[in-house]
């Protein structure tokens, strides 16, 4: 079974829809499930968004930190 309800590989994307997909990715999760994003650098700016937007509604997990690739588990509280 898949632990993650949803997989975004961040690097696939434009520059411009990144952030788009992330957030609809998360939207689309129900409470308790988890995606996993896959990134080529530290998503930082990233979660500095999701703690403004979704404040205690969201866990974030590193899996796997770098140096060239970061995975990060984001569960959908």
């Amino acid at each position: 079974m898949n632990p993650y309800a949803a997989t975004v590989e961040a690097p696939k994307y434009p520059p411009q829809l990144k952030h788009k997909v992330i957030f609809d990715t998360f939207n689309s999760l129900k409470p308790t499930e988890a995606m996993l994003l896959v990134n080529d650098h530290d998503p930082v700016p990233l979660r500095y968004q999701f703690e403004a937007l979704y404040t205690g509604k969201f866990t974030w997990d590193y899996i796997e930190q770098g140096p060239t690739t970061f995975q990060v588990r984001i569960c959908k509280l």
